[in-house]
């Protein structure tokens, strides 16, 4: 019979538990940071999602993200009442709204990479420069296979 302690050290020692628990901590303080802009994270993954591509629809930026697009809506209502976005006609069919991004919304894009940049500083501290860029490499690694955004 396998001894529980003496089975690779437990859940701490999962790269799954490491990740998500680490992921929630550096959410949550990512978040702090950003909220003096009226922002949450989710703002700033759509702010992103718009910026690495052209004017989308509500419909195709959820799909895009995997979300419901009813978050999408009140995400972009919220950047738009901050002047981050707009949302126009499409020129091919009027029926279709898309959203865009405005010179606002890049601003605020800027500040909160900026803020991201400063947390990963503080996060990465105690690394050298080669354990940093190993890191770096792995998550990218990571989120390719994840089918998220490596750049």
């Amino acid at each position: 019979m396998n001894d529980v302690k003496g089975s690779g050290g437990g859940l701490p020692q999962t790269l799954a538990f490491r990740l998500g628990t680490l992921g929630a901590v550096v959410g949550d303080r990512f978040a702090g940071r950003i909220e003096s802009y009226d922002l949450k994270p989710k703002h700033v993954g759509l702010l992103t999602a718009l910026d690495r591509g052209a004017a989308a629809s509500q419909q195709e930026l959820a799909a895009r993200l995997g979300v419901a697009p009813s978050l999408v809506v009140s995400l972009a209502d919220h950047l738009e009442r901050l002047g981050a976005v707009e949302r126009v006609r499409d020129p091919r069919d009027r029926r279709r709204q898309v959203l865009g991004l405005t010179d606002r919304g890049r601003c605020l894009l800027a500040d909160c990479a900026a803020e991201a940049r400063a947390l990963d500083e503080e996060l990465a501290a105690h690394l050298t420069a080669e354990q940093r860029e190993v890191l770096r490499k792995a998550l990218g690694i990571l989120a390719a296979e994840a089918g998220l955004p490596t750049d």
